[in-house]
């Protein structure tokens, strides 16, 4: 009975282990050409440089030497909500090695 208990306990800490967030951080390639970015942000990240709305949702940088990271679904949004401000700006083309503003 306490070889059953143990395996279902050691069972269980695997399944909770794999909804660990370890973190990830996915990357945009950043936009082809300048283009302006028009939406509303929580301020989770703190300040930021520039971004761009891409398919999977909103990219940003918080410098001009910084990659484009993709934002959680919930920090920008398209539309108005509280705790939310608006922001617009100019996202500058990437360079094409993919991750940093040119020169």
């Amino acid at each position: 009975m306490k070889l059953a208990h143990l395996l279902g306990a050691s069972a269980a800490l695997v399944l909770i282990a794999g909804c660990a967030d370890y973190g990830a951080t996915f990357y945009g390639p950043g936009p082809m050409a300048d283009v302006e970015y028009d939406g509303y942000y929580d301020g989770a990240y703190g300040t930021i440089y520039d971004g761009y709305w891409g398919d999977n949702g909103f990219y940003y940088r918080t410098s001009q030497n910084d990659r484009y990271r993709r934002a959680d679904a919930t920090h920008f949004r398209h539309d108005s909500a509280p705790g939310y401000n608006h922001v617009h700006g100019m996202a500058h083309a990437a360079s094409r090695s993919g991750d940093h503003h040119p020169g």
